[in-house]
């Protein structure tokens, strides 16, 4: 059966079972006929098999391995070799795989070959203790574990508490059997020698297409920062209609030629934000990165023409200072988010010929869910302002609803729009198709997530007039200094502007006159020299910075404490300005 006719199958199945198919006699219609033919469910992993009936000899992957050899891997191997992963997973029973990886080819192909055995992924950040990564396999019910041979040794603890539980070893070779090849090539050449076995019968005898759009494809771990980890719940519907939205938000394929997608995003985050899925949608190339090393970057860049790629202000703040960086001859879209840019980053990037894309979203909504619309109007004001409105979230993707900013506080059950002034402050919600389902085995989490029916983010924003949303802060991220709440992303937006800030977070400090006033802590670029007292002169005397949001102190460091997605660790800065340096 070809992947088509399961498609029809499944659409039969759902007509007999719920919708008769035969002529039936209604008032006012004498020749109605009741049918689900228009119909099939919806899920990414058909792009994969898609892609490699499309254009099988296309390049699906480019990737330095572990044994520094240049691989590249055509749509119909990535397909095969994913096909193989399906069919041994099927032929041993598993239902929940966990993967502990960088971005190799071996994890963007056990998504698909996962999500095709009709199997959950559980995809865990490397970066975690030992105990993080314990307790998410062990909560998430993985019976069998992909593991990249780099990070095999966290699992040490988990080996001893779930003997039962198989490790799958992934060496990252360009061999695919023999001496240099490992037990997860050995595992896909089981997969497809028993696929031969039990007649051949490829994708079409695969879940390629969901029988149920609602169930369960991947579980995304939240980073557990202040609490333990909650498992998101990622339905093939959901990763479906956010691919699509990122296809067109990104644009991925809006140009001549086929994208050519660099890795720097890690596939463990929200998985990928969805874009393995959305890479393979438009047959684009996936260079893929075992770690991110600007200097290689910058080479892939120049050398291999990337087209698009993902990243957090930090990689792209650190991208920008690198000692390679300069203007490339062609435009490379740059989707940013997982922690709100700043104006004077946007204009960098610019000037490199890298074009931000700038979104938002959470976990919970895998990955982005709105977009800073550029407006053609922009291109008459002034660079500054055209660059502070880039900054913004703005509104809600093509596959979602319209996001809204709230008032807080409100009882259960009543929702108020904030003022579209710009000034006003609420906590953004969501609705909508690209809203997770809520929290693997937790309800009362779930609940909260959703109360009032609608999603949560816990994030601080204001609403323009435009209807653009732009972030303020977390809700505990606010600094309340003699009455006045003063943004820390506002302030660190406006510090950024130093010349000789590389990066900087601020949190609040107490202040026995103001209450609470602002903490800064930063780094310098290369060669630069400067103390914080000199910031501090520079907030009060030449910036545009408020008298009431100057820092009340300034730190140099030679680190910030970031997340694996490169968020600035706020809990961690809080506990540096208490006097607890080893707090990480």
């Amino acid at each position: 059966m070809s992947p088509l006719d399961r498609l029809r199958s499944i659409a039969s199945h759902l007509t007999s079972s719920s919708l008769s198919p035969e002529p039936a006699i209604r008032s006012g219609d004498s020749h109605a006929y009741h049918h689900r033919h228009n119909f099939h469910t919806l899920s990414p992993t058909a792009f994969l098999w898609r892609a490699a009936q499309i254009e099988p000899e296309a390049i699906a992957i480019y990737h330095v391995t572990a044994n520094s050899k240049i691989l590249r891997r055509s749509y119909a191997e990535a397909a095969d070799r994913a096909r193989g992963l399906a069919y041994y997973l099927k032929k041993h029973g598993y239902k929940r795989v966990g993967i502990l990886s960088s971005n190799t080819p071996a994890f963007l192909e056990s998504i698909f070959g996962i999500a095709a055995a009709g199997a959950v992924s559980v995809a865990v950040n490397y970066r975690l203790k030992k105990d993080d990564i314990t307790y998410i396999f062990d909560h998430s019910d993985v019976d069998v574990i992909i593991a990249d041979f780099e990070y095999e040794p966290l699992l040490d603890g988990y080996r001893e508490q779930h003997p039962e539980v198989g490790i799958i070893v992934d060496t990252d070779t360009d061999a695919t059997e023999g001496e240099l090849s490992g037990p997860f090539d050995d595992a896909v050449l089981e997969g497809l020698k028993y696929d031969k076995e039990t007649g051949s019968k490829g994708w079409a005898a695969l879940e390629s297409q969901a029988g149920n759009e609602e169930d369960v494809m991947a579980l995304a771990y939240t980073s557990g920062t202040t609490a333990r980890p909650k498992g998101v719940e990622y339905t093939h519907r959901g990763c479906y209609l956010a691919a699509m939205g990122n296809v067109i938000e990104s644009g991925l394929n809006y140009h001549t030629g086929r994208c050519r997608y660099l890795w720097t995003l890690p596939m463990f985050h929200a998985t990928g934000w969805t874009f393995p899925w959305a890479v393979t949608a438009v047959r684009g190339t996936h260079y893929c990165l075992r770690k991110i090393d600007y200097s290689e970057i910058w080479r892939l860049l120049k050398d291999e023409k990337i087209t698009h790629f993902n990243a957090a202000p930090t990689v792209n703040t650190l991208l920008c200072a690198a000692k390679e960086a300069a203007p490339l001859e062609q435009p490379v879209r740059v989707t940013v988010a997982a922690s709100p840019p700043t104006a004077f980053l946007f204009e960098q990037m610019t000037n490199l010929n890298l074009h931000p894309v700038h979104v938002y979203g959470l976990t919970e909504t895998y990955g982005p869910i709105t977009k800073g619309y550029h407006m053609p109007e922009w291109e008459e004001i002034p660079l500054k302002e055209k660059y502070a409105r880039m900054a913004r979230q703005g509104h809600g993707f093509i596959s979602s609803l319209p996001a809204r900013v709230i008032k807080p506080e409100e009882p259960e059950g009543v929702l108020i729009d904030v003022e579209k002034n710009g000034k006003e402050i609420g906590e953004i919600i969501f609705e909508g198709n690209i809203c997770a389902k809520g929290y693997y085995k937790d309800a009362e989490a779930t609940k909260k997530l959703w109360a009032s029916g609608v999603s949560h983010s816990g994030d601080l924003a204001v609403w323009h007039p435009d209807g653009a949303i732009q972030i303020l802060d977390r809700a505990k991220d606010i600094i309340i200094s003699g009455g006045e709440n003063i943004s820390s992303v506002a302030l660190e937006s406006m510090l950024a502007t130093h010349p000789a800030i590389l990066e900087c977070g601020v949190v609040a400090v107490a202040d026995s006159h103001w209450g609470e006033r602002p903490k800064a802590f930063i780094t310098i670029k290369e060669g630069e020299t400067v103390k914080g007292e000199d910031v501090i002169d520079w907030a009060k005397h030449q910036s545009a910075i408020s008298k009431f949001m100057v820092p009340r102190e300034v730190e140099l460091v030679n680190e910030l404490p970031k997340t694996s997605t490169g968020k600035i660790k706020k809990n961690v800065l809080r506990e540096w300005a208490k006097g607890h340096r080893d707090a990480k």
